[in-house]
């Protein structure tokens, strides 16, 4: 019973009516916009799948799904020549990379701030590491550009080049510091507050009873991390990883300024690329042609449709982790 129910249960018949009425007219206007915002943002993403769509006709019409599959981009006339293949592999490559990185530094992270950290030092690492998704990315982009490129150039890549050249991803030399790999680091750095707060909430979120009861029964810490806090909480990192993807293929400022725009399919981490969302913010407001514009609205559907599929598996994934421990 709510406490406006047994309000009403003590007051004079009127006014108990009065108080039941203003209730389900709370309820049904608590609901009416509930359902407006759930409907103004299927709306919102319909307006912008359509225009999207509507942009790209030209491409789709002319191109196909041969888009997909030749990596030319020769805008100007006559030849008006674009193909796709060379960005989407850059996008799938800097978005894996950074993901693969940023996904365990980010759960440690958030392990050690919930679990381990004392309270002071909670108090202060926690709004630091949070603080790195309030940078602007053209500031990591200038930063890339001015300090971590030279560094890479002058230090990392030539290490790894030396250790682990013997596989195509890090054979090329000598190397320049733009490339798929600094836009790859830059990218890392860029996800990991965003997993690493998300994360941290979940790791809070789990019962303190299950952990104190894991821990009477003699496991150590690490196994209540391993039985209780990482399986409690799968999914939502699962959801967590999936919003760093979506930042991580969408990021274009911070990548057009470090990643050298290359139009090639280099195994090496350490060749300048491409990728969907920096080729449209750097040419879309320079595009001449009718067909070069679509064509960039044909980078945006494929975008979108990546990010679709990536939060369907994301969701996928999730159920999944939820069923194995519902089975537990």
């Amino acid at each position: 019973m709510s406490g406006s129910t047994r309000l009403a249960g003590t007051l004079p018949g009127n006014a108990a009516s009065r108080v039941r009425t203003a209730d389900r007219i709370g309820d049904r206007l608590l609901h009416g916009l509930c359902m407006l915002a759930a409907l103004l943002a299927v709306l919102a993403l319909g307006a912008i799948a359509y225009k999207v769509v509507d942009g790209a006709s030209p491409a789709i019409s002319r191109f196909g799904l041969g888009f997909l599959t030749h990596s030319t981009w020769k805008p100007n006339p006559p030849f008006e020549v674009f193909g796709a293949a060379a960005l989407v592999y850059g996008t799938a490559v800097t978005s894996f990379v950074a993901l693969l990185l940023s996904v365990p530094l980010a759960i440690s992270i958030a392990l050690y701030l919930s679990m381990v950290a004392p309270r002071r030092v909670r108090s202060v690492i926690g709004p630091l590491v949070e603080m790195l998704a309030a940078i602007p990315s053209v500031i990591l982009g200038f930063w890339g550009i001015l300090v971590f490129g030279p560094f890479l150039q002058a230090h990392l890549e030539p290490f790894l080049h030396s250790v682990l050249g013997f596989l195509p991803i890090f054979g090329a030399t000598p190397t320049t510091g733009s490339g798929l790999f600094n836009a790859s680091l830059i990218l890392t750095i860029m996800v990991v507050p965003i997993i690493a707060s998300i994360s941290r909430d979940l790791f809070l979120s789990v019962p303190r009873e299950l952990q104190e009861g894991a821990a009477a029964l003699g496991a150590t810490r690490w196994e209540v991390v391993r039985g209780v806090v990482l399986p409690s909480s799968a999914s939502g990192v699962a959801a967590a990883a999936c919003l760093g993807l979506g930042r991580a293929l969408g990021e274009a400022i911070a990548v057009t300024q470090v990643i050298g725009a290359g139009n090639l399919i280099h195994a090496s981490l350490f060749q300048t690329g491409d990728t969907l969302a920096s080729r449209i913010a750097d040419q879309f407001q320079g595009a001449t042609t009718r067909l070069q514009i679509a064509s960039l609205f044909y980078l945006g559907l494929i975008l979108l449709v990546i990010g679709l599929l990536a939060n369907i598996a994301a969701q996928w994934i999730g159920r999944r982790f939820d069923v194995t421990v519902a089975a537990q």
